[in-house]
């Protein structure tokens, strides 16, 4: 069985090796996030420079990915984070991992740095690092156009020039399809790769191509007979900012200084839509439902804006859920065209919609308290509300200009450092990386979730904030989102499932749809590998522990699992979650549960005999404690 080769590029040496991919690599880590995380931690030193040249870059398909399966399209990338020092990892669902796949590669990695810019081209057997010159300084559209136009009908991505000028909240732009988070484009940028381009036209070998168009056919019909596709094919990832904004209470606005879109909502007249909410822009923005869907992909959420002011008639995907709040609400801002607006320069310039918006918001809070000045700001007036402002400072970002760029380039864990004046009380990130559109003061669990991420305040790690919300999913029932007891082993299960799904390919998106039973018939029929729901969720575990393990090494403990100043000290002061928030207590109370459910020391750090149990027992005598 073929399960895809190894693909290594040395951009410093030009040397270019492929290599096999074992049946117990797939046994242990099942593809996609799971060979990432198997790559990073043996092969990134410890200590390494992530801008410098003993950096990788690893790019890998999910196991299912590029296979027809419905809405299997994903693709993981890695590497040491220059935002946070830690395990960096992004996913997309991008046309590239298909073809990486039909050019015959489960795994991609990318080591050295080049002098000069390059982009990486595989076409089949066929690969080559060739001059990128022309293309530096190329915002991420014009790039992927001359390459296109250069080599033809190709898979691209790129870096724009946030990038390039080594912007740690920089990221990777696969044609409207972005791997945004933890810098990543940074470290693209470090190594002068502009970008990448693919062409793959094999056919994918599988264990069983019969049984693989019956499953097919099979998740097609559940998955369109599902209530919630209408929905999430109608109106988008953000189909649920009303539920909650009125319903909930815990929809970030104004840099966390309420838990909804107060200034709105308490003047509305019944029946009036928020302007970001996609029940009132779908239906202005895009009449004729135009889509980008990604890969094989048979509920497509996306929803492509057509701008009507700012930049008239430009189209951008999107914007998603998380962008309505780090580019509206976060900066009070509820003009849908002026978050499409912002969407676009971040998707140009190849910015993280959430770590930008939310570093913005972070300075027109310190603005408004008068810690930020003009001379500080180059003379914009960071004042919430404003879309010019906002636009002016995406674009110093992007360029690093002026005082202002130089500032917020990094992200807000940066900014406050370098101000200082107690501004960090209002930045809003865990271990550098910004947090996402949900207010966690209101959502117990999922602080715990984002408190312990490997990658800094990510709300997919764990997958968790549906199961709070609603009070229920898969095995749960009766969770109760303002409690901050018993959710260890919640969180330890969620965290463990969604490595499964990063590690396949599957969109979380559908994980209310492809529930864990349903996930072990697909990975036989494709690689001949049997795995039971039970061997499933210790590959998830095995993964999880691998990227705590990177960053433990790395010197992270239970001292970088904690939450914002704001979140343990300021109560939500209006709405369904007024007087919320988490005590330092709770937290440390929560942690206490998560680590014991993980079988991890008192000080976040998992044992030798968890990671022997895991069959990671060289992992065990590096970094595990006991005996």
């Amino acid at each position: 069985m073929d399960y895809g080769k190894i693909l290594r590029v040395n951009l410093s040496s030009g040397e270019i090796r492929k290599e096999e991919i074992t049946r117990d690599l797939v046994e242990k880590y099942i593809g996609g996030l799971g060979f990432v995380a198997h790559f990073m931690y043996h092969e990134i030193p410890k200590n390494a420079n992530p801008l410098g040249e003993e950096n990788k870059i690893v790019v890998a398909p999910g196991a299912l990915t590029g296979f027809g399966i419905p809405t299997a399209s994903k693709t993981s990338l890695g590497a040491k984070s220059p935002l946070t020092g830690g395990f960096g990892r992004t996913v997309v669902g991008a046309p590239m991992g298909v073809e990486l796949r039909k050019a015959g590669y489960a795994v991609l990695i990318i080591e050295g740095k080049s002098d000069k810019p390059v982009v990486l081209r595989i076409e089949d057997d066929n690969v080559s690092i060739e001059p990128a010159d022309e293309l530096w300084g190329k915002d991420t559209r014009e790039a992927q156009k001359l390459l296109k136009e250069k080599y033809g009908k190709v898979s691209t991505a790129v870096i724009g020039p946030a990038g390039e000028n080594l912007s740690k909240i920089s990221g990777v732009d696969f044609e409207e399809r972005q791997a945004a988070r933890t810098g990543i484009g940074a470290v693209f940028g470090s190594k002068k790769l502009k970008g990448i381009v693919v062409k793959g036209t094999k056919t994918p070998e599988v264990a069983n191509k019969g049984e693989l168009m019956k499953l097919i056919a099979k998740w097609a019909k559940i998955i369109k007979e599902h209530p919630a596709t209408k929905d999430d094919m109608g109106y988008g990832s953000g189909e649920f900012l009303r539920w909650m904004n009125q319903e909930r209470g815990t929809f970030p606005t104004r840099n966390w200084q309420w838990g909804y879109f107060q200034s709105f909502y308490d003047n509305a007249k019944e029946g009036e839509l928020l302007g970001i909410d996609p029940y009132y822009w779908v239906p202005r923005n895009n009449p004729n439902h135009e889509r980008n869907p990604c890969p094989n992909c048979t509920k497509p959420c996306s929803q492509v804006f057509t701008l009507k002011k700012y930049r008239e008639g430009d189209k951008v995907d999107g914007p998603e859920y998380e962008t309505l709040y780090s580019l509206g609400s976060e900066l009070e801002i509820s003009d849908p065209d002026a978050v499409a607006y912002l969407n676009l320069l971040c998707d140009l310039y190849g910015l993280d919609t959430i770590s930008a918006g939310v570093t913005i918001g972070w300075a027109m809070e310190a603005y408004e308290k008068g810690l930020l000045t003009k001379e500080y700001t180059d003379g914009i007036e960071l004042k919430f509300g404003s879309v010019e402002a906002a636009a002016e400072a995406l674009r110093k970002m992007a360029y690093r200009e002026g005082k202002l760029g130089e500032l917020l380039a990094d992200g807000s864990k940066a900014a406050s450092e370098k101000l200082g004046k107690e501004s960090y009380k209002f930045a809003i990130h865990v271990k550098g990386l910004e947090l996402p559109a949900y207010d966690v003061r209101g959502i117990k669990g999922m602080a715990l979730a984002i408190a312990v991420s490997y990658r800094g305040a990510c709300h997919l790690t764990a997958g968790v904030y549906g199961t709070e919300l609603v009070g229920k999913w898969w095995k749960f029932e009766g969770i109760d989102r303002l409690s901050a007891d018993q959710k260890g082993f919640e969180i330890k299960l969620h965290e463990d499932l969604m490595q499964v799904y990063d590690a396949t390919g599957i969109c979380k998106f559908s994980r209310h749809m492809y529930l864990l039973e349903g996930i072990p018939e697909l990975i036989k029929a494709v690689t001949g590998v049997e795995f039971t729901n039970s061997s499933l969720i210790d590959a998830g575990e095995r993964i999880y522990n691998l990227a705590r393990a990177f960053n433990v090494r790395e010197g992270f403990s239970r001292k970088d699992d904690t939450l914002p100043y704001r979140v343990m000290h300021d109560p939500i002061p209006k709405g369904k979650s007024a007087g919320s928030y988490v005590k330092p207590k709770e937290l440390e109370h929560m942690l206490d549960e998560y680590y014991m459910a993980r079988g991890w020391s008192e000080d976040g750090i998992p044992t030798k005999a968890k990671l022997a149990e895991l069959d990671l027992e060289d992992i065990a005598e590096e970094i595990g404690v006991g005996h």
